[in-house]
């Protein structure tokens, strides 16, 4: 199952991030809960600034958060390849939770990068049985790629 990522990530975190790592975590999460159809997604890496400024806008929260995601699902023209959506993570945040979770960063931003993921394949985590099912496919998805990590 091919998923192609984008992989954005902003100047001062470029040297603190695996890039192949995080692609491998959206791909795991694709060939677990996927269709099998070829797709793509962007994940973007960025300040608390940036993360601030899209969760006021998109939710109406002026403070910063840890992830974003954004629905699409058009297909690309050329390819057919569905676009999924993007994602967004604050990497100071992810590092903040790190902390508290006495893990590496690394393992935080995986975790955000399967949470993404798993919402842009229409997962979520508002009533306490969708929690469950999200919380359940993170975590296998998570032991997978060795970040063995319980979701907040």
């Amino acid at each position: 199952m091919t998923l192609t990522v984008h992989l954005f990530v902003a100047e001062t975190f470029r040297d603190a991030v695996d890039a192949n790592q995080l692609a491998q975590a959206a791909q795991a999460v694709w060939e677990a809960h996927g269709t099998g159809a070829p797709a793509a997604c962007s994940v973007e890496i960025a300040a608390d600034k940036a993360l601030r400024a899209l969760n006021a806008r998109y939710r109406g929260v002026d403070a910063p958060t840890d992830v974003l995601s954004f629905e699409d699902g058009t297909p690309d023209p050329e390819t057919g390849a569905v676009y999924l959506g993007d994602i967004a993570i604050s990497y100071p945040q992810a590092a903040r939770q790190a902390a508290r979770g006495g893990h590496p960063v690394a393992w935080e931003l995986c975790l955000l990068v399967v949470h993404g993921m798993l919402h842009l394949l229409g997962y979520d985590h508002a009533e306490p049985e969708e929690k469950a099912r999200m919380w359940a496919a993170q975590r296998a998805v998570l032991e997978a790629l060795g970040c063995p990590l319980d979701p907040p």
